[in-house]
C-alpha cells in the first residue's frame, strides 16, 4: 500500500471529527455565524434509536471526571498521541500488517480529535484555560436495557466520532493483535547503517592468486 494511506486515515477521521462537532456546538468564523445546539439538546436522527444529543464530557470515557487532574489528563493524551504516531511510523517502515497499520491509525485519529476538544476549545470558546477544555459528545444511541445491580442502562452513553474509531480500533486490534511485532522490535533504531558491500571493481583487479 502507498506510504500516505494511514495517514490520510487519521486526517480524514480528524476533520470529521472536528466538522460534527463544531456543527454541534456553533461556531464563529469568517463572518459566519453557526449557533449550534444548547447544552441538553436532543432530536432523533434516525428515529429514536439514533439521537442527536449535546453534552459535554469535562473527563474522558463513560464521563469519569478528573477535576483539578485535568491538565494531566490533557498531557497524557497529547503523550499518548504522540507514541501512536511514532508507532504507527515504526509499523510502516517495518511493513507490519495492514490491519494493524489501520487499527493503530484509528486509535490515533480517536486520540487527536478529542486533545484537540481538551486542549483547545475552552479557550476557542471562552468556557476555560488552555489544556481545560471539555469533550464534544452528540451521537446517543438506543441498546437493550442492561442491568448493573440497581442501575438500568437504557441508552448508550453519549458519544462522538473520536471515541467511535478508537472503540473500532480497539477491537480490530483485538481481532488481528497475533500479527502484531514485538514492542520492542517496533521501538528498535530503523536507521542502522547496512553491512558494507563487497567492493567487485576491485576483486576484478586483484583476482585471487
Amino acid at each position: 500500500m502507498k506510504r500516505w494511506w494511514t495517514g490520510a486515515v487519521v486526517i480524514g477521521i480528524v476533520l470529521l471529527d472536528q466538522a460534527t462537532k463544531l456543527a454541534v456546538k456553533g461556531f464563529s468564523l469568517l463572518g459566519i455565524e453557526h449557533p449550534g445546539m444548547r447544552i441538553g439538546e436532543s432530536f432523533p436522527l434516525i428515529g429514536d434509536a439514533v439521537r442527536i444529543t449535546f453534552v459535554e464530557n469535562p473527563g474522558m470515557a463513560f464521563g469519569i471526571e478528573f477535576g483539578a487532574a485535568k491538565i494531566a489528563l490533557s498531557l497524557f493524551s497529547i503523550i499518548a498521541a504522540i507514541v501512536l504516531a511514532v508507532l504507527l511510523r515504526r509499523m510502516h517502515q517495518q511493513r507490519v500488517a495492514w490491519q494493524i497499520q489501520l487499527a493503530i491509525a484509528l486509535i490515533l485519529a480517536g486520540a487527536i480529535g478529542n486533545v484537540i476538544d481538551r486542549v483547545f476549545y475552552g479557550v476557542l470558546y471562552g468556557e476555560a484555560p488552555l489544556f481545560y477544555g471539555r469533550v464534544v459528545d452528540f451521537l446517543d444511541v438506543d441498546i437493550p436495557d442492561i442491568h448493573l445491580g440497581s442501575v438500568v442502562l437504557q441508552r448508550w452513553w453519549v458519544f462522538n466520532i473520536a471515541d467511535a474509531a478508537v472503540s473500532c480500533g480497539l477491537i480490530l486490534l483485538v481481532l488481528v493483535g497475533h500479527q502484531m511485532p514485538p514492542l520492542r522490535q517496533l521501538l528498535a533504531r530503523s536507521s542502522a547503517a547496512p553491512p558494507p558491500v563487497a567492493d567487485s571493481t576491485a576483486s576484478e583487479e586483484h583476482p585471487a592468486q
